[in-house]
C-alpha cells in the first residue's frame, strides 16, 4: 500500500467524529511515525483566544491511537487509550499545529507514544504521552 493510500484510508475513518469536527487530517507516515495536522481559530480557542488544552488534548489521542492502530495490524484487536498527559509550552492563536506520534514502547499489550505538537515554524507548543492499551475485539 502506498503512503497516499494509507492516508486516505486513515482520514475516511475521521469521518462523523471528533477528529471531523476539529478538521484534524493526517498528512503524513512512516515506518515509525503518524503526523496530522489541525487548523487553529476561533473554533479551537478557549475564552482568552488562543488554542484550547482540550483541543490539543483531542489531537494528541488521536495521533496516539491512530498509530497504534495502524501499525499493530490486526483486524481482531482494539485500541483504547488509558493516559494521556500533556505539558503545554507555548500558546497558539491561529495558523495549524501538527502532531506527530512516535513510539517509545510498543509492547504485546500496550503502547507507549510521544506526540510532539508543533506549529508552522517547528515550535514545541506541547510535548504529551499516550499509553494504549490493546484488548481482544468482543
Amino acid at each position: 500500500m502506498t503512503k497516499q493510500e494509507s492516508l486516505t484510508i486513515l482520514n475516511n475513518y475521521n469521518k462523523n467524529t471528533l477528529m471531523e469536527t476539529l478538521e484534524i487530517r493526517f498528512i503524513d507516515i512512516g515506518d515509525d511515525f503518524i503526523t496530522a495536522t489541525m487548523p487553529v481559530s476561533p473554533k479551537v480557542h478557549q475564552p482568552y483566544g488562543i488554542l484550547h488544552g482540550g483541543a490539543t488534548a483531542a489531537l494528541a489521542e488521536s495521533v496516539g491511537s491512530c498509530a497504534s492502530a495502524f501499525f499493530l495490524k490486526d483486524s481482531n484487536k482494539i485500541i483504547k487509550g488509558i493516559e494521556l498527559s500533556i505539558n503545554h509550552l507555548k500558546s497558539k492563536r491561529e495558523g495549524e499545529v501538527f502532531a506527530t506520534a512516535k513510539a517509545i514502547h510498543k509492547g504485546r499489550t500496550t503502547h507507549l507514544w510521544e506526540v510532539r505538537i508543533v506549529d508552522e515554524a517547528d515550535n514545541l507548543i506541547s510535548l504529551c504521552k499516550i499509553t494504549n492499551i490493546i484488548l481482544d475485539k468482543q
